[in-house]
């Protein structure tokens, strides 16, 4: 398998550029050599294939070919707004929704959230988790890297209208009896936003406002699924109906 990177910045075919330091190191501790071959990306759709020029001490120079045409995305876009699970939770989340094709990812904190991020600490995590995102574009094969939207409180993004424009099919994960099942409430290849709480779930409060906000209560089944596989279960079941 060929190695991919990610690069922050517009690919230009027959140009030569060097590395920045974070993929010029992956490209020496995979151990390739000038003339040996790679994938590039920037996120636009597209690969670029390219090879090593040269290598210095710390430096790797590529020389960048004619784009390729890749598709590897879902037909619509997904987001999931999610209550952050604690610990290491949140980046095996992020990293396996980002495999199966996610758009947006809403980190939030809800009442029951034992992860409570606020200030530099949110904006580090922010980018620690879109870094996971890139690192798991480059391994799964997508040309597109997701969005890691900044920390918001529940409350507050339900109330802002702008955040809650072009989300498709708004559908809030609930246990509780009465909710529709999955297959009734989201139609083949439309876009949608699910929401879903923390460890602990959303409150009842939670819950009656994201219906107020135009959510509606879906159910996964019988059985009661943790804060990260919650979303991953709805949005693995959504991608393979296409």
């Amino acid at each position: 398998m060929s190695t991919r990177l990610y690069l922050d910045t517009p690919l230009t075919a027959g140009t030569t550029l060097a590395l920045p330091p974070g993929a010029a190191r992956h490209v020496q501790v995979r151990r390739l050599q000038p003339g040996d071959a790679l994938l590039l990306f920037d996120g636009s759709g597209a690969e670029w294939p390219a090879e090593v020029a040269a290598m210095g001490r710390s430096e790797v120079t590529v020389r960048v070919g004619a784009p390729l045409a890749v598709e590897r995305e879902l037909p619509f876009a997904a987001t999931l707004a999610l209550g952050m699970p604690a610990n290491d939770r949140m980046d095996a989340l992020v990293e396996k929704a980002t495999e199966l094709g996610v758009a947006r990812i809403q980190p939030l904190v809800c009442e029951r959230s034992v992860l409570r991020l606020d200030g530099e600490r949110a904006e580090r995590k922010q980018a620690h988790w879109q870094a996971v995102a890139v690192a798991a574009c480059e391994q799964c094969g997508r040309t597109r890297v997701p969005q890691l939207l900044p920390v918001r409180p529940l409350a507050g993004w339900l109330a802002d209208g702008a955040a809650q424009q072009a989300l498709g099919t708004r559908l809030l994960l609930s246990p509780r009896p009465g909710a529709r099942p999955l297959a009734e409430a989201l139609a083949a290849d439309a876009a949608f936003c699910s929401l879903s709480g923390p460890e602990g779930g959303l409150s009842p409060a939670e819950e009656a406002e994201a219906e107020a906000a135009g959510f509606a209560a879906v159910g996964l089944g019988p059985r009661v699924l943790r804060a990260d596989t919650a979303p991953l279960a709805l949005l693995a079941w959504a991608g393979l109906r296409v």
